[in-house]
């Protein structure tokens, strides 16, 4: 059940969501609301989801965070959480972020599962993904935590849209069926230097159990991912943090290749 009233839950999306639109940093809010629950921190996300929606924005995808066993222990975290993407986090392949749009960005290395059937929780596992996913391409996404220090709470992460803020797709794409999604290798450079490395396994075991538990976790909100959907799976290497001037290449076992630079 959720702790907070309703104009508390749309004073923290506003609050939140301010300080992604200008950059600036803001202590995580369950030291002012200790007894937020997850249902409030998701309602405050769908809150800002709403509002960039009520602008005109479009969400063009969703990602789950804290998805590696490794990850959920450095951020002391129980378990996964999502966030959704907007039309303006998406960066053309080898294109230019600009830094200053952001607090302290770091890169990571996924796979974005589309589907081509509406897959709907509870009960979905690793085989129903399979099924209902048209291609997997490769995906970069900067994550850009609102809070002090890159330091969160999950409630808090999960309030803070899961730190999302940028993503840039391209390479090649391929069905599940083509490729051996364990072992997947990826190879990350930060100008020139490889810095990261890791497979498909880092997710959860599987990368298509990210999108399995996605799916069951919107089910618990009475949402679905409809066919059509663009889902990012969660980092296969650890998050770099990058700078100005920084430019970076993911290289991808049998997809290609993803580049950016920080401006």
């Amino acid at each position: 059940m959720g702790n907070l009233s309703k104009q508390q839950i749309e004073e923290l999306a506003i609050h939140l969501e301010n300080a992604e639109l200008d950059a600036y940093e803001v202590t995580k809010i369950t030291d002012d609301f200790p007894q937020m629950s997850y249902e409030d921190a998701f309602d405050i996300q769908w809150e800002i989801r709403r509002r960039k929606e009520a602008r005109g924005h479009k969400i063009v995808g969703m990602k789950m965070g804290l998805t590696s066993w490794a990850k959920m222990a450095q951020m002391g975290v129980e378990h996964p959480c999502y966030g959704f993407l907007a039309d303006y986090f998406s960066v053309p392949d080898g294109g230019d972020i600009k830094h200053a749009e952001l607090i302290h960005p770091k890169i990571e290395a996924e796979l974005a599962f589309v589907l081509k059937e509406e897959l709907k929780g509870p009960g979905v596992h690793i085989g129903d993904v399979l099924r209902a996913t048209d291609f997997v391409v490769p995906a970069v996404e900067v994550i850009d935590s609102r809070y002090k220090d890159f330091k969160f709470d999950l409630k808090s992460v999960i309030a803070d849209n899961s730190s999302s803020t940028r993503f840039i797709t391209g390479g090649r794409m391929a069905p599940p069926s083509e490729l051996d999604l364990k072992t997947l290798g990826v190879v990350m450079e930060i100008n020139g230097e490889v810095v990261q490395t890791g497979a498909g396994a880092a997710v959860l075991g599987h990368p298509a159990a990210s999108v399995a538990m996605l799916a069951n976790m919107l089910g618990e909100r009475g949402e679905s991912l409809a066919a059509g959907s663009f889902i990012m799976i969660g980092a296969i290497t650890a998050a770099m943090p990058v700078n100005p001037g920084d430019n970076f290449t993911v290289h991808y076992q049998d997809l290609g290749s993803i580049s950016g630079r920080f401006v």
